[in-house]
């Protein structure tokens, strides 16, 4: 067995079957098991010279890992900067095939978002988190929430099915897009999730831009405050009362970078997410 497939499972994204990897240095797809029939989600490069080394990952997760075999020779400087060129080689092929991949997924979430209905305040999910429809729409028994960047272009769409759980579309851009709700007018909120970012707007009548997650959030924050220079921002943490409360920290760090302020919610008693 080709020793890269040994680092690829080890991550989670061993292939739904075998298939043969040429050492060619060229980026190939494949499905990667437990995902759906027709996928490729998964991609890989694999080098064989100066040693056996490459790259791979997942479009559905985002992740990407470099792999190289383990050898007890230490390599020389030219085969050092021979890997170096590869890896280099590697990233250039990764953002070519990103570009194609986000591309489909802009397609994709183009056609099922005009094929859905305009979301109204009766949805599972909605009813028991108490927040209204704004903006949303509805496709079956799932609800939309439109990811777009700050040019307005629909790059991604977050499901939301009846029992809460949640997904993206795979493959499209999520980092610095977000779910507008209300037009700003002297000031601005960003906050993770749609309930939240939902309930925020029907409390103050402010707009809200819900940024999906606290690892966007800083991404989305410098977005905003170059389409909005004079705008007020107010960074809405979740208090996750977790080991290190990444939901605070990471609305400091944005706040931090875009001279706004933080603001940490009191949700006592209230659906949020």
């Amino acid at each position: 067995m080709n020793p890269i497939f040994h680092a690829i499972a080890e991550h989670g994204l061993e292939p739904h079957a075998p298939f043969d990897l040429a050492p060619d240095g060229k980026l190939m797809r494949f499905r990667v098991r437990g995902d759906k029939p027709g996928s490729k989600n998964g991609w890989v490069v694999h080098h064989t010279h100066p040693v056996h080394s490459g790259a791979f990952g997942s479009w559905k997760t985002g992740e990407a890992h470099t792999w190289r075999e383990a050898t007890t020779t230490p390599l020389t400087s030219a085969q050092q900067a021979e890997i170096q060129r590869q890896l280099a080689e590697v990233r250039r092929l990764r953002q070519a095939e990103l570009q194609e991949v986000q591309a489909a997924a802009r397609a994709k979430a183009e056609k099922l978002w005009g094929r859905a209905r305009p979301a109204t305040n009766d949805h599972p999910y909605l009813l028991r988190k108490r927040v209204n429809a704004y903006g949303l729409r509805r496709l079956n028994h799932m609800l939309l929430v439109p990811a777009r960047d700050v040019h307005g272009t629909l790059q991604t769409i977050q499901f939301i099915s009846a029992d809460g759980s949640k997904r993206f579309l795979t493959g499209g851009r999520i980092s610095g897009c977000y779910c507008a709700i209300g037009k700003p007018v002297d000031s601005l909120m960003v906050a993770e999730g749609y309930a939240t970012g939902a309930t925020l707007y029907a409390a103050t009548g402010r707009a809200v831009a819900v940024c999906f997650s606290a690892g966007n959030m800083l991404a989305v924050a410098r977005e905003l405050r170059l389409k909005f220079p004079a705008l007020r921002m107010i960074m809405c943490a979740d208090n996750d009362l977790t080991p290190g409360n990444p939901g605070v920290t990471a609305a400091t760090k944005a706040a931090q970078a875009v001279g706004g302020v933080v603001a940490v919610p009191n949700f006592a008693g209230v659906h949020h997410g």
